[in-house]
């Protein structure tokens, strides 16, 4: 790479760096990438020929490391390839080619709009102090608007979304969004939607930690386990009271499965089998009638039952 080199000395030398690379680029930036761009940032000043195993060297990084640094910083534009190396780009002037969109004139369509705004402005104000201490990045209002009009939620709503991942350290834009399109799946849209969602995760979530203590895990359920969870819960509409009953039937495994457990439920929710009772009810009739087919072997010794009456699945309700 190709840097000029001047007569100052660096004992009295500055590197700027404008203050949007903190807000922007920064917080979501791996280690080993930052330093690289710190590093030809500075040399930039010095006009030299610098060469990546050079880099590698002097930042103590693999040659690999230094070539994927550069690559990801050419992809952020926050470098730009030339024939004989690299020229740094001008971040300011970037991000204010991105929100600069010169207009003539305002629509009467855009005056109500902008009438109606007020109450989000505001609510925009609001997470810029709340949550980034009034130095919010500036590509976070345009993601805001996106996702005021993607998700269409309310103001309230979209501070409860900053506060969830404020909460959990992760204000970067693509986990707000990964957040943001999951509460949008559930048709989230104002705040008392936002409640019932989360009284309903808090149920969902203290049946897990039930079912977890009932069968003595060490471990978390896994992604697939909580699903099958979520479809007996959400789907199903099943309590802890008739989950438990399938899970009585550990009791005879070795390990637990819980594509057995769902076997259980699904075939109970099938027979439309809604409550405790019907479910007992219905266990005692299958016990009832294998009573009876045995009494009649005893009787009959030829009769020979070769064929089961019932299939696989309802003998497990026989125990």
């Amino acid at each position: 790479m190709k840097l000029d080199r001047s007569d100052k000395s660096l004992l009295f030398s500055c590197t700027e760096i404008p203050d949007v690379f903190f807000t922007e680029h920064m917080p979501s930036m791996d280690g080993n990438y930052l330093k690289v761009y710190l590093y030809i940032l500075f040399l930039s000043k010095h006009n030299n020929n610098v060469q990546i195993t050079d880099l590698s060297k002097r930042l103590g990084l693999q040659y690999p490391d230094v070539t994927d640094a550069l690559k990801y910083l050419e992809e952020q534009n926050l470098i730009i390839k030339l024939p004989d190396g690299y020229s740094i780009t001008n971040i300011q002037e970037l991000e204010l080619t991105k929100l600069y969109s010169p207009k003539v004139s305002s629509s009467p369509e855009d005056l109500e709009r902008n009438s109606k705004n007020q109450y989000r402005n505001k609510a925009i104000e609001n997470i810029n102090s709340l949550f980034y201490q009034g130095v919010m990045p500036p590509s976070m209002y345009e993601y805001i608007d996106l996702w005021f009009k993607k998700f269409g939620f309310d103001e309230e709503v979209m501070l409860a979304l900053f506060n969830y991942c404020s909460e959990r350290r992760a204000l970067h834009h693509a986990y707000i969004e990964k957040v943001g399109e999951a509460w949008a799946s559930h048709n989230i849209k104002n705040f008392n939607d936002l409640e019932a969602y989360e009284l309903k995760q808090d149920k969902l979530n203290t049946i897990i930690k039930e079912i977890s203590d009932k069968l003595r895990l060490s471990n978390k359920l896994t992604s697939f386990d909580e699903d099958l969870v979520v479809k007996w819960v959400n789907d199903y509409k099943y309590d802890m009271s008739i989950i438990e009953l399938a899970l009585k039937k550990a009791s005879s495994m070795k390990n637990v499965n819980f594509n057995y457990f769902d076997t259980i439920l699904t075939d109970w929710h099938e027979k439309g089998l809604n409550t405790v009772e019907d479910i007992l009810e219905y266990q005692q009739s299958r016990k009832d009638q294998t009573k009876k087919i045995k009494e009649i072997e005893r009787k009959i010794p030829e009769f020979s039952y070769t064929q089961s009456t019932f299939d696989n699945l309802e003998s497990l309700y026989d125990n």
